[in-house]
């Protein structure tokens, strides 16, 4: 693991570079105040996420969903279980592809709920399907970068 970590606040968008020690106690923006590594999933839009992808040393698990979406629904009581155990190792977000029909296009996403596993700028890893909150954290450690 890196000595330190850049990490894209998931309110205004600024990188952040803090100790990886620091992960754990809660670190908070610069700018804004916005907590970066949150024990819960994040909202993001397609610029914050195309950012985050890019500048991220933590992993970013992204669940692309919409409200309309009853799997989606289902799921997300899950993937929150998933982030507080996974957190201080990745980050979990959402992206709305109802708001933000673009990512669905930039991502490739071709059925909701979907996750993707971004690291080191990339993509590492997809699972399509709802699933339970122990199949996405096998599924983050599994595939994420040690």
């Amino acid at each position: 693991m890196p000595a330190t970590h850049t990490l894209v606040c998931p309110s205004c968008t600024a990188g952040n570079r803090l100790p990886a020690s620091k992960l754990s106690a809660g670190p908070k923006c610069g700018t804004c105040g916005a907590r970066l590594a949150p024990a819960k999933p994040f909202a993001l839009d397609p610029a914050g996420l195309k950012k985050a992808v890019k500048t991220d040393t933590l992993p970013l698990l992204v669940d692309f969903w919409a409200p309309w979406c009853g799997p989606c629904r289902m799921m997300a009581p899950e993937f929150e279980k998933a982030a507080q155990a996974l957190a201080g190792s990745a980050r979990l977000a959402k992206v709305n592809t109802q708001d933000f029909p673009e990512a669905s296009g930039a991502y490739a996403i071709r059925g909701i709920p979907a996750l993707i596993l971004f690291s080191g700028g990339r993509e590492v890893a997809r699972l399509a399907g709802a699933r339970p909150a122990a199949d996405i954290i096998a599924f983050a450690r599994q595939h994420a970068p040690a």
